[in-house]
């Protein structure tokens, strides 16, 4: 029987920017503030992530109700709707945000446009923590669908002022698809200057779909709640190849191997690189010898820290920090 030879690791794969920053914001606290932290749903959607940040003294929380007075807590990187961030802070909690910087962009879009008249048409997933974040920045006129069916059923009070916006973690097939839909149905729609699909999602699905005509099977590291991870399996299987998503090394089956000369491996945006390393070692002992990766764009893209987090390591001490303005996007 044929056993996998090869390894072909996509590129990128693994954290992006939001998720480093995310995971950041939580372990800095703990080393100011001291255990406990509270978080406000999974930091990140990982599973590995958030075991690690239990142990080190993070309690995640759904309801604010469980976040006795005086703590600190932080946002997960999801980012939350304008009902919870009020309530956090008439409780006096000490907040740290760690919504991705990219969802941020697409609240303050909602505002502005808002602002300006305009009702929303966003593309998501229901029941998504980023979907609930983005839809509660309004208490009316913002309007979910999550595929092409929604669009003619969806009634917004008016047309002349509509805007279309995405969860940023999207199949950038899908949402294209949807969003050609939602052009269709009402001509005048406007649509964001630049995709709000976040490059690490994008980056992600095109490294796949160039992986998925190079292998035999594709593997993807993430957990079941990762809207970016099940996209990346989900593509995989589109284009014809087989594709699982794993938790980690330990939930591979050495039949999905059988017959299979090359394996391309990928890994969410939430998903470490430590459980890439502990399925590439799995693999190697169920035969393969050789591990390549694949050429890829390199991403470079950092987010800052939010004020009153960013510690000097040598001594401890909190850094002075004088932004640039903020140039447009």
């Amino acid at each position: 029987m044929q056993k996998p030879q090869e390894i072909v690791l996509a590129e990128p794969r693994g954290f992006c920017a939001g998720v480093d920053r995310a995971i950041e914001i939580v372990e800095r606290a703990l080393q100011k503030f001291g255990r406990p932290i509270y978080v406000r749903h999974e930091i990140v959607h990982n599973t590995y992530v958030v075991n690690d940040l239990k142990n080190k003294g993070a309690i995640f929380i759904e309801d604010l109700d469980e976040v006795p007075p005086g703590a600190t807590l932080v946002f997960s990187a999801h980012g939350v709707s304008k009902a919870v961030q009020s309530e956090a802070e008439a409780r006096g909690f000490r907040i740290f945000d760690a919504t991705c910087p990219l969802v941020t962009k697409v609240h303050v879009e909602v505002a502005k446009l808002a602002r300006e008249g305009y009702e929303f048409i966003m593309i998501g997933h229901k029941g998504h923590p980023e979907v609930e974040g983005t839809m509660g920045q309004l208490s009316e006129g913002i309007h979910l669908v999550e595929d092409v069916t929604d669009v003619a059923a969806v009634q917004p009070a008016q047309t002349e002022l509509l805007a279309v916006v995405t969860q940023t973690t999207l199949s950038v097939d899908d949402a294209a698809e949807i969003t050609e839909a939602v052009r269709k149905r009402f001509p005048h729609v406007r649509e964001p200057k630049q995709q709000d699909i976040c490059y690490a999602t994008q980056n992600r699905q095109d490294a796949v779909k160039v992986l998925s005509g190079q292998v035999d099977l594709v593997i993807v590291v993430g957990s079941p709640t990762s809207s970016n991870s099940n996209r990346l399996r989900e593509l995989a299987a589109r284009l014809g190849t087989p594709a699982y998503m794993i938790d980690g090394a330990e939930e591979l089956r050495h039949e999905w191997f059988d017959g299979i000369a090359r394996v391309g491996l990928t890994a969410g945006a939430s998903a470490p690189e430590v459980l890439v390393k502990d399925v590439i070692a799995r693999i190697k002992e169920l035969g393969a010898t050789s591990v390549r990766k694949m050429d890829g764009i390199e991403e470079t893209v950092k987010f800052p820290l939010p004020k009153g987090l960013k510690i000097d390591a040598a001594t401890g001490l909190e850094i002075e920090v004088h932004k640039l303005p903020e140039t447009g996007h």
